[in-house]
């Protein structure tokens, strides 16, 4: 559960790097779409789960959300998120 709440993000910020890219976003437009792409784990996620599966274990689904992904973001993914925009824009330019 760990491995996932980190590396998910980290997959879907970098689609969200190439999307801003490929719409012509400026690197910190494609670092924003980034991050948001990154907490769509935790601000949609939660919700959906309670619905689609309601008989789904909270403990599990919350834990993933904002006791994993949600620091990780707050606390490095951001600036990792900034980090390979740059790395990304300069290969793809």
């Amino acid at each position: 559960m760990i491995g996932f709440g980190i590396i998910m993000p980290i997959i879907s910020a970098v689609l969200g790097i190439v999307t801003g890219y490929m719409t012509g976003l400026s690197v910190g437009g494609a670092v924003v779409l980034a991050s948001m792409a990154a907490s769509a784990s935790y601000i949609a996620a939660p919700a959906a789960i309670k619905i689609a599966i309601p008989n789904a274990n909270p403990t599990f689904y919350l834990t993933a959300a904002l006791g994993i992904t949600f620091p990780f973001n707050i606390v490095i993914g951001i600036t990792l998120y900034h980090k390979l925009t740059i790395a990304i824009y300069a290969m793809l330019s």
